[in-house]
């Protein structure tokens, strides 16, 4: 396999407390690297990195098929219950460059629960540490990912619906982001099927950026 026909795709995962980031990253990976469990506390206190397997020939590029590896950064829920949220940060943003200060980084996950309604003061914490992290294209690098969004078809909503009637918070933040967002649906699709439409929709993402990243040093 030659470096032409191989991609790494670097994501990160950001978001509150129990709000299923480290779930979301043992998808995105077909692993579970990730400690998932319920909690009435923060459950993940490290940055911690997860690679997958190759997916060969999962798109192509240029007349090739390509094979792609995912790499994932999970971090603490912000805010935490435990940890200071200076600490936290601290701790992020000394994993982003760790880990992909010279490869860069393709898309930030902001991680929300589709059952929880977002509220500005919620929300705010969370974006603004990615603000801070990312620099001021943050907004090119961003995109929410909705966990158990099976509760919006159990309650008789579709995607669109639930958008639309979304709190101002959502909306804006969304506008902001160009609506970049993916539902992640816990029943219904195998856990494959789930990744695959889940990292399709993440490529798209990609690239419409060019497949450009960001770099921290």
């Amino acid at each position: 396999m030659t470096d032409s026909n191989k991609m790494i795709i670097n994501l990160a995962l950001f978001g509150m407390t129990q709000s299923g980031k480290s779930s979301a990253g043992n998808i995105l990976l077909g692993s579970a690297d990730f400690h998932s469990s319920f909690s009435p506390c923060s459950v993940t206190k490290d940055c911690c990195l997860g690679r997958s397997c190759h997916l060969c020939g999962f798109m192509r590029r240029g007349g090739q098929e390509i094979t792609l590896q995912i790499q994932v950064l999970d971090t603490p829920g912000y805010p935490h219950s435990r940890l200071k949220q200076e600490h936290v940060k601290q701790e992020v943003k000394e994993a982003l460059a760790h880990h992909f200060g010279q490869e860069g980084l393709h898309l930030a996950l902001l991680v929300q629960r589709a059952d929880v309604p977002l509220c500005g003061q919620e929300v705010s914490s969370s974006v603004q540490m990615i603000q801070e992290l990312l620099g001021h294209a943050w907004k090119n690098y961003t995109a929410i990912l909705f966990t158990h969004a099976e509760k919006i078809e159990e309650a008789g909503f579709t995607e669109d619906k639930y958008l639309r009637e979304a709190s101002d918070t959502l909306l804006t933040l969304l506008n902001s982001i160009q609506h970049r967002c993916i539902f992640q649906y816990k029943k219904g699709n195998s856990l494959n099927e789930q990744r695959i439409i889940i990292l399709e929709r993440i490529m798209e993402f990609i690239k419409e950026n060019c497949y450009q990243v960001l770099t921290f040093k």
